[in-house]
């Protein structure tokens, strides 16, 4: 603005000068009148212009707000892959970022020769502070975290530089992800496992010690599992004295052995005393289990278990042989002296 009023000033006094010299000219003044002129002809412009901003004033408040601002230095860097430590021990998190600052006011001492290093330190020192506390498996939010983090202008330690960072990502160390993926579908496992396992505990408990604790429980259970048909469960009276006399490892009772079917042959009972395993062999013919029955198995195995946890192993393990495919015999091997304890 400065050098424009300048420039129109001297167009201005050169061409009064020139006007005034041809006036001058035709008129044919004297002497003093051409000193006179030289002095108008200097002063008049600029006395014009001091008039002129005078009557205009100082710029109006609103102008001033569009004045361009004084522009602030800022610089950048970019850092790439640095390692920051999580909450789990040898699991990093990888950090990437752009850097930025600007300087602050100088107050004396020491100039700073690696503004980019000041920044950097800062910001890595705040990412820290954040990703120690956070578990490597959630990367993806921490990530989001600290972009939040690290949007805002702060000082750094020294007191230079005002630091921020922006396009951050954060991820893990590709073995490092792979082994945590691991991890979680072990323990989604496991959880499955355990409520399958607590629940074959539980129905066990409750056949041994409620429901096939004895004749009687027997009895009820079955009667409840029937709807109610007292006619069915007084037929199959003789079955459920079988039934709890192998799950329980004992005779039956003198006052039910009329009540056994007599379906396995006199001839197979006249050479030796029934077994427990006879029991229940007539037990899964009185319930029309035939040898194609998957609940054949099933049964058995239960049976199996319920009998192990009264330490009648040799009982369940001849049920096993007659009834369970050669598969299941590791029920058997675990239970033997120096094998790992069943877990189950």
């Amino acid at each position: 603005m400065t050098t424009g009023r300048k420039t129109t000033t001297l167009f201005l006094t050169v061409l009064c000068a020139l006007l005034l010299t041809i006036l001058g000219l035709v008129q044919e003044w004297p002497a003093w009148a051409w000193a006179a002129l030289a002095l108008v002809t200097a002063g008049a412009p600029a006395a014009a212009f001091k008039l002129a901003a005078m009557r205009r004033g100082p710029l109006p408040a609103d102008f001033t707000n569009f004045l361009p601002a004084a522009p602030i230095e800022r610089r950048e860097h970019h850092v790439s892959r640095v390692a920051l430590p999580s909450q789990w021990d040898d699991y990093d998190f990888v950090f990437s970022a752009t850097v930025r600052w600007h300087p602050l006011e100088s107050h004396g001492g020491e100039p700073v020769l690696n503004p980019a290093g000041l920044a950097v330190e800062a910001v890595l020192e705040r990412a820290r502070t954040l990703t120690e506390q956070r578990e490597p498996g959630r990367a993806s939010l921490v990530q989001h975290e600290l972009s939040g983090a690290l949007s805002r202008m702060r000082p750094d330690a020294s007191g230079h530089l005002q630091v921020m960072a922006e396009n951050i990502t954060l991820t893990l160390h590709e073995p490092d992800q792979e082994r945590l993926t691991k991890l979680a579908e072990v323990r989604k496992d496991k959880a499955v496992w355990e409520h399958q396992r607590k629940y074959e505990q539980s129905k066990r408990a409750y056949l041994g010690d409620d429901a096939l604790k004895d004749t009687g429980s027997a009895v009820v259970w079955w009667l409840a599992k029937n709807d109610n048909h007292i006619e069915k469960t007084v037929a199959d009276l003789g079955l459920l004295a079988q039934l709890t006399s192998a799950a329980n490892d004992t005779d039956i009772p003198e006052r039910l052995q009329g009540l056994i079917p007599t379906s396995s042959g006199p001839s197979m009972h006249a050479e030796r005393e029934p077994t427990a395993t006879d029991h229940f062999d007539a037990f899964l013919t009185g319930m029309g289990f035939t040898s194609e029955d998957d609940r054949r198995v099933m049964l058995t195995k239960q049976i199996a278990d319920i009998i192990r946890t009264q330490d009648r192993h040799e009982t369940a393990d001849e049920l096993l042989r007659r009834y369970d495919p050669p598969a299941d015999f590791t029920a058997h091997a675990d239970n033997e002296p120096g094998a790992p304890e069943h877990l189950s």
